[in-house]
């Protein structure tokens, strides 16, 4: 299930859009237009760091996640 964001060109809301259906149309949120840019988005990945011995690359164990 893809998640989708659009700028609606009519009103200019930005949204994301969980699209369940391969037919399922997104439409905005604020407005109701079907007229959509979809927008680049990006997404975050978080890795261990396997060569340390406590697992985690924080040197103190107190580093935030």
């Amino acid at each position: 299930m893809p998640i989708y964001t659009y700028k609606c060109k009519k009103c200019g809301q930005i949204f994301d859009f969980l699209k369940l259906k391969k037919s399922e149309k997104a439409k905005c949120k604020k407005c109701g237009s079907t007229n959509l840019e979809k927008q680049f988005a990006s997404f975050g990945v978080r890795m261990n760091d396997s060569s340390s011995t406590s697992g985690s690359s924080c040197p103190t164990g107190t580093c935030p996640l």
